[in-house]
């Protein structure tokens, strides 16, 4: 596959096939309802399917106040409708207290699990039990990389060192010089893969900076102090879309020249970008990332269906949201879905 982003790409064309076949399947109906749909396999009718209730549990390592889970949640929840899904959402940002949430999943006997791998290791004995107990297990977001040695039948995100690559290179296209990354958790793969990524095609020169992502005017303290102790920053770039906002009155507080990326969108966000005080974001598309874990449980569940064959990842993302297209996507962002 040719990973070569330009810099002002504007379509998500990695994931047209692969969700455009879930919701070709997801859509069929039949007027004949009941055992006999879902016998045939033609289980939706009317937009919501036919078949027998089965709970989901969604499990993330989702951070009090980080809404970018909130954007993850309303996909999983419309997928939910549509499938005649009850879903359980958890979440804990620590990795032991995640597991444990998974282990209460599969105590209640649900009959599938999605959950994300921001620390894989802590996952790994978990897992084991849910497949032990013929629980099907999909990841979502956090874990490209680990997902298939860990046992998951499927994964929905985006490839974070493809994104931090493709970050970089579009630094260099804007002309900056250096740029601080900013990681809200450490010990978080995925956010470390986006930092390399952007370190290993950013020409310049790069610095990581480690914040409490919990406690954002810590993170403006921390971001002000780098810019004031270096004024060769020219780029702050963030992993979310809060620590961006935070970062502009950081570059403020310093009298910084620097400017603004970061990786995932909120309809906050979407405003900076139209004002200018952030030049632009990486989008995964959080939305589908919680719709397609959910509908694809469902899928198996009703018609044996692996997307991506269980060989490869559906990937969601990356592409760039800038001035020239944030109008198109704010009015979803308004909405709490992109």
């Amino acid at each position: 596959m040719d990973r070569t982003f330009h810099p002002r790409t504007r379509r998500i064309a990695l994931v047209a096939t692969a969700a455009a076949s879930v919701l070709l399947i997801a859509g069929c109906s039949s007027s004949s309802g009941g055992k006999k749909a879902e016998e045939s396999g033609a289980a939706v009718s009317a937009g919501k399917a036919g078949t027998p209730r089965m709970t989901v549990a969604l499990v993330t390592h989702q951070a009090p106040g980080d809404t970018f889970w909130d954007i993850v949640r309303k996909g999983a929840e419309a997928a939910a409708a549509k499938d005649n899904v009850k879903l359980v959402y958890s979440s804990d940002p620590n990795a032991g207290n995640q597991a444990n949430l998974v282990q209460n999943a599969i105590d209640q006997k649900v009959d599938g699990i999605a959950l994300t791998l921001a620390k894989p290791d802590a996952m790994k004995d978990v897992i084991s039990k849910a497949t032990s107990a013929k629980i099907p297990v999909v990841g979502l977001n956090s874990g490209v990389s680990d997902w298939q040695k860990l046992g998951l039948m499927e994964f929905f995100g985006q490839d974070e060192t493809v994104a931090g690559e493709a970050l970089g290179k579009r630094l260099n296209s804007e002309g900056a010089k250096k740029a601080v990354c900013v990681i809200q958790e450490q010990g978080n793969i995925g956010l470390t893969q986006r930092c390399d990524g952007v370190k290993k095609t950013f020409s310049g020169t790069t610095e990581t900076l480690y914040v409490n992502g919990t406690d954002m005017p810590s993170v403006k303290s921390t971001i002000t102090a780098k810019l004031k102790q270096d004024s060769a920053i020219d780029y702050v770039v963030t992993l979310g879309a809060p620590y961006a906002l935070t970062a502009v009155q950081s570059v403020s507080d310093a009298g910084s020249k620097a400017k603004i990326a970061t990786f995932d969108l909120n309809k906050d966000l979407t405003g900076a970008i139209s004002k200018g005080t952030i030049q632009f974001a990486v989008d995964q598309q959080p939305y589908l990332q919680g719709y397609l874990a959910v509908d694809s449980l469902w899928l198996y569940k009703t018609n044996g269906n692996y997307s991506g064959g269980g060989e490869q990842p559906i990937l969601t993302g990356p592409a760039f949201v800038d001035k020239s297209n944030v109008d198109a996507v704010a009015q979803f962002a308004a909405k709490g879905t992109r």
